[in-house]
C-alpha cells in the first residue's frame, strides 16, 4: 500500500467514525504481510479491535455515569459470610436479567451486612452489559429533587432518572424525610414501576418504611409497587463492619497487656 492510498484510506476510516481501525490499520497490514494473512481475515482482525475497544469505552462511560461511591464488584463479596444468603438467586441476578424483566431486588437487613456492597455489585454488572445505571442515597435524591422543585425543574430532573434502566436508591430509611420531600421520591419510584428496575437498600422492614415516608397511605401505595415481582433478599447475617470492630478491639486489648 503506497503513502496517498493509505493516507486517504486513514481519512476514509476516520471520516466513518471508526478512529481506533485507522489507529491500527497500519500495524494490521505490517502483520498481514508478515503472516500471510489474506484479506477476510485482514479486516476481521481490523473490525475486532474497533468493537472490543469501542465496548471497553461504553464501559468506562457506564461506570462513570452510574456515579458510585465506590467500585465494589461482586466477585469480592464474601459470601461465606453471609449464613442463609441465596447464592443461586445471587448468581441469577448477577446476570442483569431482572433488568430485561423491570423487576427489582429489594435488600433489607441492619447496618455493616454488606447490602450496600451487593447493590453496587450488581450495578456494576449492569454497566458491563451496557445498561444505564444511577447508584444515589435515597437522602441525596430527595435532596436533590428538593432543590429542583425551588428551581422549578422537577419535570426534567424525573425525566432525566426515568432514563435509567436500572436506579439503585442506597440508605432508604437512614433519614426520614419531610412531607414534600416523600411525595417527591414517591413520584419518581411509581413512574419507574414496571418501566425500569429499582435496587433499594434499607435497614428497616417494610412495616417501619411509615417512619420514612410518614403517610401510612402513600407507604402502602409505594410498597405495593416496589415490591410488586420483587426479589427480596433478606441479609439477616452478623455484621461485617461489628465483627471487624470485635476483632480489632480484642487484639488491642491482647497488645496492651503485652500477648503472651
Amino acid at each position: 500500500m503506497n503513502a496517498s492510498t493509505k493516507a486517504q484510506l486513514i481519512e476514509n476510516l476516520k471520516g466513518l467514525n471508526l478512529s481506533i481501525m485507522a489507529k491500527n490499520l497500519e500495524s494490521h497490514v505490517r502483520e498481514a504481510k508478515e503472516n500471510g494473512t489474506n484479506y477476510e481475515e485482514f479486516l476481521m482482525n481490523l473490525t475486532e479491535v474497533e468493537l472490543q475497544t469501542r465496548a471497553e469505552n461504553r464501559q468506562v462511560r457506564r461506570l462513570r455515569e452510574a456515579k458510585f461511591p465506590l467500585l465494589k464488584a461482586l466477585e469480592t463479596f464474601n459470601v461465606e459470610a453471609a449464613e442463609g444468603l441465596d447464592r443461586r438467586l445471587l448468581k441469577e441476578l448477577s446476570s442483569s436479567g431482572y433488568i430485561k424483566e423491570k423487576r427489582n431486588i429489594i435488600l433489607l437487613g441492619r447496618s455493616g451486612t454488606g447490602k450496600t456492597h451487593l447493590a453496587t455489585g450488581l450495578g456494576i454488572k449492569a454497566c458491563h452489559e451496557n445498561y444505564r445505571v444511577r447508584f444515589i442515597t435515597g437522602s441525596g435524591l430527595v435532596n436533590e429533587l428538593t432543590e429542583a422543585r425551588k428551581e422549578m425543574e422537577v419535570s426534567r430532573i424525573l425525566q432525566r432518572y426515568a432514563r435509567y434502566e436500572l436506579l439503585i436508591l442506597d440508605e432508604l430509611g437512614y433519614v426520614p424525610f419531610s412531607k414534600e420531600g416523600s411525595e417527591l421520591l414517591f413520584q419518581v419510584l411509581a413512574e419507574r414501576h414496571e418501566r425500569g428496575s429499582v435496587i433499594i437498600t434499607s435497614n428497616l422492614g417494610f412495616a417501619e418504611w411509615t417512619q420514612i415516608f410518614r403517610d401510612p397511605t402513600m407507604t402502602g401505595a409505594l410498597l405495593d409497587r416496589v415490591t410488586h415481582k420483587a426479589h427480596i433478599l433478606n441479609c439477616t447475617w452478623e455484621s461485617y463492619r461489628l465483627k471487624e470492630s470485635l476483632k480489632e478491639k480484642k487484639a488491642s486489648n491482647f497488645a496492651k497487656k503485652g500477648g503472651i
